[in-house]
């Protein structure tokens, strides 16, 4: 139930993703608009993470997994009946709650629930869990959007009955007991010892990397992929976006017992090279160098999030990892929201093929800085 939460709670998150060029149109939307409705969602995550991080540890995972449905079910209804940006920002800024609540409290969750003979395996198996359900929202949204009569309301349906039916499931489950934390808003991002703290950051910032050159897929193919390949529709960006975490998923599957420092290491090489490569594809128009591209970055996001996962479990201790996992995915988090604003304001001032090879260039540019910094600071591989 904690795995089926997990992934109904992320599902959500990019179901609108393929949606976007229709909303662009029928709302006669800058490319920065639709960049400033993505990172809504994102907002809304970091919000909870900075303000809200620590309610695991005072209501319990089982509990915070309660509300954190809870958000999802309302944002979504919300995007259902949105007509303008602003009411469709505002659903994906609940979403971003949800996200924020579920992604700390599923994690915790399943740490605990896990079989023991899979304890050893466990951020990676919730790595992977979560990549799945991302996936599946842009696929689903894709799917839908594009033999559907009703595009921007159909594909929420089912998702919404979904997170329905996970709820009333959560609410049958007999509440595990722990030992409550007094619960506090106050902003908390805590940080592990100081002798990881390096290798923290190396972490934090190859999430950013990854989650940001995903976003950019995320918010922004549907619009650049038509000028890239032959076919079009929601259903080729959402399959474009979904592949990227597919890819993501199996190369976690596949690659769970590789150490996580060589696994981090080998995910910032694709990173940087996947990012280079669309820099090109996006002067040059070939639609090869898309498609392999797409590939890299689900690679480099697999390899890279599993890495940084790894890491962060290793140098933290169950009273301290709510709140270092928190701050970790705040600075990754980060990654979908600065870069892939400047893409959308560069996009309304010198066109989306300019804008989106300057940030293919700056992220390469980032994860080459990250692999010199982490043979620097003898990050063992």
């Amino acid at each position: 139930m904690v795995s089926l939460a997990l992934i109904m709670g992320t599902i959500g998150t990019a179901l609108a993703s393929p949606l976007y060029p229709i909303y662009q149109e029928l709302w006669h939307l800058l490319p920065s608009q639709i960049t400033y409705i993505f990172v809504a969602y994102m907002f809304g995550c970091l919000a909870t993470l900075l303000f809200f991080g620590r309610a695991s540890n005072s209501f319990g995972f089982l509990r915070t997994l309660q509300v954190g449905l809870g958000f999802v079910i309302t944002g979504l209804v919300l995007s259902v009946f949105a007509h303008t940006a602003i009411s469709l920002g505002l659903g994906r800024f609940i979403i971003g709650i949800a996200s924020g609540l579920i992604s700390t409290s599923a994690m915790l969750g399943l740490m605990l629930t896990i079989p023991d003979r899979y304890k050893p395996h466990a951020p990676q198996i919730s790595s992977i869990i979560t990549v799945i359900g991302f996936a599946l929202g842009p696929l689903i949204g894709g799917v839908i959007a594009q033999f559907s009569a009703l595009p921007l309301l159909v594909p929420y349906l089912p998702v919404i009955a979904g997170a329905m039916l996970c709820l009333i499931g959560l609410f049958r489950l007999k509440p595990p007991t722990f030992q409550a934390q007094a619960f506090s808003i106050a902003p908390h991002l805590e940080l592990p010892v100081a002798s990881a703290r390096i290798h923290f950051f190396i972490a934090g910032l190859t999430a950013f990397c990854a989650f940001g050159a995903f976003s950019l897929f995320a918010s922004l193919s549907a619009s650049f992929v038509k000028d890239l390949i032959p076919w079009h529709g929601p259903l080729v960006s959402g399959l474009a976006i979904s592949s990227i975490l597919f890819i993501s998923a199996l190369v976690q599957f596949f690659a769970k017992s590789l150490p996580a420092a060589r696994s981090l290491n080998y995910g910032l090489i694709l990173l940087m090279g996947s990012c280079l490569l669309l820099a090109i594809c996006m002067q040059t128009h070939w639609s090869l160098l898309f498609f392999i591209s797409d590939i890299g970055v689900g690679l480099g996001h697999g390899l890279g999030i599993m890495g940084s996962f790894g890491l962060i479990h290793q140098m933290t201790t169950p009273h301290n990892r709510a709140a270092v996992i928190s701050t970790y995915l705040f600075i990754g988090y980060l990654g979908t929201i600065v870069p892939i604003i400047a893409v959308g304001y560069s996009a309304d001032l010198w066109g989306l093929n300019l804008a989106v090879s300057g940030f293919g260039m700056a992220m390469a540019l980032l994860c080459f800085t990250l692999l010199f910094w982490q043979k620097k600071n003898n990050l063992q591989i």
